[in-house]
């Protein structure tokens, strides 16, 4: 049974590994309409203007109320269309919108709620994991809600830690666990299995 395609944002704020890896699934049954930058200085920018995305950026500064910057974030993902928010990399903090409760998906290098929370993110997830001895660590796909990596789990996906690891090696490890979880979380996603279970 084919699929209609989501309508799809993607919010980043740095490299743009993880859209580049969206936008190599040609068969996700995902519409990437519209990308979100908090910078305009990252390759993530220019990632999705070569893929004829549309592309804005909105910068959090200190003189926007929490509620300004939800409203320069969602108000052009309304416009667009969108049903599905895709953080991908994204470093800032917003407040999600009661109409798109549920509708909001994040990725995490860590197995939540391990390792999560305000200034966890990138290497320091790593050095942390590798810092406090666990012997497997991986990545989350979870819906967003108000507080930091926080939410409802859609899945994870584990890998060993190994006793000559290095945040860097770690990180490349679950980097590629991140490249399956998310466009599996998307096709469990379009496909319903969700939705009522994150109510």
């Amino acid at each position: 049974m084919s699929r209609q395609p989501i309508p799809t944002a993607v919010f980043l704020s740095g490299g743009g590994r993880t859209l580049s890896n969206l936008i190599a699934q040609t068969d996700l049954p995902i519409d990437i309409r519209l990308v979100i930058s908090s910078s305009a200085k990252v390759r993530g920018v220019q990632i999705a203007k070569q893929a004829g995305i549309e592309t804005i950026v909105v910068p959090k500064t200190k003189d926007l109320t929490d509620q300004s910057y939800c409203d320069a974030m969602f108000d052009p993902c309304v416009a667009a269309g969108i049903e599905l928010v895709v953080m991908a990399g994204f470093l800032k903090h917003v407040m999600i919108p009661q109409s798109f409760e549920n509708k909001v998906i994040n990725i995490h290098p860590s197995l939540l709620p391990a390792f999560g929370g305000d200034g966890m993110y990138g290497s320091r997830v790593h050095q942390a994991a590798i810092d406090r001895g666990v012997q497997v660590s991986g990545c989350t796909v979870h819906y967003v809600d108000n507080q930091y990596d926080n939410g409802p789990i859609v899945l994870q996906k584990t890998c060993e830690v190994k006793p000559s690891d290095t945040a860097d090696s770690l990180a490349a490890r679950v980097f590629e666990l991140e490249c399956k979880a998310l466009p599996e979380a998307i096709r469990m996603i379009a496909d319903g299995e969700l939705r009522s279970n994150a109510r």
